[in-house]
C-alpha cells in the first residue's frame, strides 16, 4: 500500500509506502536479484543468461502507474491522494562485484543514452509532471543490493528541492536576463580553484556553495534544459567527464567511494522551463576516509548544512586524481 499525504508545515508531499518494508536487504551474492538468471539457478528479475543493461519496474514501488485508492480519507488541512507515478530500476552490469566507475566508459556511453530514452518515454506519461534519475550507492548510503544499478523515479509534481532550483532560475533570469547555471558555471571558470576536469562539453566542479565535503557537480557548458536536448557528441562528452569523476572518486581513499548522484532536469509538465539548466550532482557522505558527514540538528532540522571542509581544498584533491579517458574505437561504434 501507498499513498501521498499533504504536508501543510513545508507545502510538500510525502509518500508512505508500507510494502517496502518487505524489500530485499543485501542479499548473498548467489542470491541478488539483479544478476542474470543462471541455467537452473536462483531465479532472478532479469530472466536470461547475460545481459547489457536493463530497465524494469520496481517491485517495491513507493509510486505506481496503477495506484490502489488511499488507505484513509484526507481532510482539509490533510489532503491524501493515490501514489500515481512510476519507480524504474536502471541495472548497469550484469557483473555484479562492479561498480559505475569500473565500468569502461562506452558502457557509461550506453547508460547515458539509456537515461535519455527513458526521460523521454516517462516525460510523455500523462500523470508524470518530474522524471527524477539517480543511483544511491554504498550501505553508507542505505543500499539494500550491491549489484550495480540507479533508479528512476517519475513524480506526479516536481518535487520541493527540484521546485526551489526552478523557482530561482527563474527569479534569476527575471532580474539578470542570463541564465542562473550559466552564470554559476562561468564563475567557477573563472575562479578555477575548485574545477576538477573540463572537456569540450562539460566542465566539473566543487560549486563554492558546497554542503557536503566531496560534492561535486557536472554541467554542460551550452544552456540545456534536458538529457534529450544534448546532441550525441555530447552525450559522449557527458560519459566521459563522468568516469572521470567515478574514478577520481574512488582514488581519494582507495575504496569504492558511496555516494548519491541526482540527473536534475527541466519538469514535465509541459510547461516553458528555457531558464533552467540540466546538471548532475553528487553527494558522497564521507568527509574522510573513515567519518562520515552526519546530518544532525542543523541539517535535518533548520536546513542549513554545516560544512567542515573548505571546498578549494578538496576540489584540488580531486583535481590530482584525474586520469585521462581512453575510448575503445571498436566498442564506441556499436
Amino acid at each position: 500500500m501507498s499513498e501521498l499525504r499533504w504536508n501543510p508545515l513545508l507545502g510538500e508531499w510525502v509518500a508512505t509506502a508500507t510494502h517496502r518494508q518487505q524489500r530485499t536487504f543485501l542479499p548473498p551474492a548467489d542470491f541478488c536479484p539483479l544478476c542474470p538468471t543462471k541455467p537452473g539457478g536462483f531465479p532472478t528479475e532479469v530472466p536470461e543468461s547475460s545481459y547489457d543493461i536493463v530497465v524494469f519496474e520496481n517491485r517495491f514501488p513507493s509510486l505506481r502507474p496503477n495506484p490502489e485508492p488511499p488507505a484513509i480519507e484526507g481532510t482539509e488541512l490533510y489532503p491524501v491522494r493515490p501514489s500515481a507515478g512510476v519507480c524504474e530500476v536502471v541495472l548497469y552490469s550484469p557483473n555484479h562485484t562492479s561498480t559505475l566507475a569500473t565500468e569502461p566508459v562506452e558502457q557509461i556511453h550506453k547508460l547515458v543514452q539509456v537515461w535519455t530514452d527513458r526521460f523521454r518515454e516517462l516525460s510523455e506519461l500523462e500523470f508524470v509532471d518530474y522524471v527524477f534519475i539517480f543511483e544511491n550507492k554504498g550501505e553508507a548510503i542505505g543500499v539494500t543490493l550491491h549489484h550495480p544499478h540507479g533508479q528512476i523515479y517519475a513524480y506526479p509534481f516536481t518535487p520541493p528541492r527540484v521546485a526551489r532550483q526552478v523557482e530561482q532560475s527563474r527569479a534569476h533570469y527575471e532580474k539578470t536576463n542570463r541564465y542562473l547555471l550559466s552564470d554559476i558555471i562561468n564563475e567557477e571558470r573563472r575562479d578555477g580553484r575548485r574545477i576538477i576536469a573540463e572537456n569540450s562539453s562539460f566542465v566539473t566542479y566543487i560549486p563554492f556553495f558546497a554542503r557536503w565535503p566531496y560534492e561535486l557537480h557536472i554541467a554542460p557548458l551550452r544552456h540545456v534544459q534536458a538529457l534529450t536536448d544534448l546532441t550525441d557528441a555530447e552525450r559522449k562528452d557527458m560519459a566521459s567527464i563522468l568516469k572521470v569523476v567515478l574514478v577520481a572518486f574512488d582514488g581519494l581513499f582507495n575504496i569504492s567511494l558511496p555516494y548519491m548522484m541526482v540527473l536534475y532536469q527541466r519538469p514535465s509538465d509541459g510547461k516553458d522551463y528555457d531558464y533552467y539548466g540540466f546538471h548532475i550532482e553528487f553527494f558522497p557522505p564521507l568527509r574522510a576516509a573513515n567519518r562520515l558527514k552526519y546530518l544532525a540538528g542543523s541539517e535535518t532540522g533548520a536546513g542549513m548544512f554545516i560544512n567542515d571542509t573548505l571546498a578549494e581544498e578538496k576540489a584540488a584533491e580531486l583535481r590530482a586524481l584525474v586520469k585521462p579517458v581512453a575510448w575503445n574505437t571498436e566498442r564506441a561504434g556499436r
